[in-house]
């Protein structure tokens, strides 16, 4: 059952959206989709307001949250279950980001003891103080470990917290609430469900002071919109259209290794997938060969199963975008390996012969060719987005002095993980991709406000 957390207390989510949950292995509804009432909202909102600010003094909130860090590390195996199942994600991949669960919190209070909330200059004393009452809008395709990564940084600040996850895939992150409310005072801690109106209402309302949203363009400007009228201070991570540029000299096993990856991971359901394969036109029939080897290999299948590497996606509607954009894109449409019949599985696609103008979210990608390494730096530079770049090449000093010229927040040279580069650098967005820095410190600072204080030093 469906179920929030408001004030303290749990209650079964009685708002119908519309829509059946799938299990995404089988296309099979596994219940209807559910949301928080409005009186429910209000009550989640109305309790917010009223948490002192901030909810802890720093030594007990660091306490807490490494409890809670505790707590979640002996259901990080079961939460990650319910996101696969939920998702389609492989388990295998799923477990991987489940370190992210308890490692947030971990994180987090390990940031305000070694003092990120407080500085001092030449005896002026700086002290990041929470804004308040925090919103985290969290996606669907690993809504768990984003749900903890922004919960626990809003915490940290000092915010109360309101959370509401994707109504596609609620299961793990519920799983997360019933730890945390079992650590965490009453009313700091809150989960709501619910589509796009509760997300709208929740990030208008004048009592949540900042607002974390990682999801869409459209969302994203929804978000920006609502707090632009209150000056309240948003955090954004939207999509991307992320190139991998091929260097003339990169081996095309390593070539195709990364493009299959970044194609596939979360079953291609990820902000910094893949979206433009850019290659040397006279490599493009080896390297889109090669690459086509690798997606045909891959062992597609029941998401639950250790053995599987390529996952079904969440729902059928995503189905149904996805073969939408597929079919608009233009030029030659191929798809490789073999899926399940049954199910909300699509076969990894690369298209030739057209490029892609916006993020697909799905398994599929553009190959778009070029003659100069000048050529192949402007083609990954021509969108609007700006999240994820990445560039293979065997002379890693020429990889890298391309990767600098790419206008994204993060390039990555020679790698093709899930995970960001360091633990600590910031993850930036530019253009459509969003406003603003996630990272280990940037999204704990991002709830705070600074103040300045000093005896002002005439002589």
């Amino acid at each position: 059952m469906i179920r929030d957390l408001v004030d303290g207390v749990w209650a079964d989510c009685t708002d119908d959206l519309g829509f059946d949950l799938e299990d995404p292995a089988t296309g099979e509804p596994r219940g209807r989709a559910l949301g928080s009432s409005g009186e429910r909202v209000e009550r989640a909102l109305a309790a917010a307001a009223r948490v002192p600010l901030p909810w802890a003094a720093a030594g007990r909130r660091a306490e807490l949250l490494e409890a809670a860090a505790d707590a979640l590390a002996g259901r990080v195996a079961e939460i990650a279950r319910l996101e696969s199942y939920a998702t389609g994600v492989p388990i295998r991949q799923a477990t991987g980001l489940g370190m992210i669960v308890h490692g947030s919190f971990a994180l987090a209070a390990a940031q305000v003891r070694a003092g990120l909330l407080l500085s001092v200059r030449d005896g002026v004393e700086v002290h990041r103080l929470p804004w308040g009452p925090a919103l985290c809008l969290v996606p669907w395709n690993a809504p768990a470990p984003m749900a903890a990564h922004k919960a626990a940084s809003a915490l940290a600040a000092g915010c109360p917290v309101i959370v509401k996850v994707s109504e596609y895939a609620p299961d793990g992150t519920q799983l997360l609430a019933e730890v945390l409310h079992e650590v965490l005072p009453p009313g700091v801690f809150q989960l709501v469900h619910g589509g796009p109106r509760t997300g709208a209402l929740l990030a208008a309302d004048p009592r949540i002071a900042a607002v974390s949203f990682t999801g869409g363009l459209a969302g994203g400007r929804s978000v920006a919109a609502a707090c632009a009228a209150g000056l309240r201070p948003a955090q954004l991570e939207l999509g991307g259209n992320n190139p991998l540029i091929v260097m003339p000299d990169a081996e095309t096993g390593a070539a195709a290794d990364a493009a299959a990856r970044l194609l596939t991971t979360l079953n291609g359901q990820w902000c910094r997938a893949l979206g433009r394969l850019v290659v040397p036109r006279e490599r493009l029939g080896d390297l889109v060969a090669a690459t086509g080897e690798r997606l045909t290999a891959l062992r597609a299948g029941d998401p639950l199963a250790e053995e599987t590497e390529f996952g079904p996606l969440v729902h059928s509607r995503q189905v149904r975008r996805v073969r939408e954009a597929v079919a608009g894109a233009g030029g030659r449409a191929v798809s490789y390996g073999t899926v399940p019949d049954k199910g909300n599985f699509l076969a990894p696609t690369l298209i030739t012969g057209a490029d892609l103008a916006d993020e697909v979210f799905g398994p599929v990608a553009a190959v778009v060719p070029y003659d100069t390494v000048e050529e192949a730096v402007a083609v990954a530079n021509a969108t609007p987005y700006g999240l994820e770049g990445y560039v293979v090449g065997g002379d890693e000093e020429r990889a890298l002095a391309v990767a600098r010229q790419v206008r994204a927040g993060e390039v990555k040279v020679n790698g093709a993980s899930v995970m960001s580069l360091h633990l600590f650098t910031p993850r930036p967005a530019w253009g459509l991709s969003g406003v603003g820095e996630e990272g280990t410190a940037e999204s704990v600072l991002f709830f705070t406000g600074a103040r300045v204080v000093g005896v002002e030093r005439t002589s």
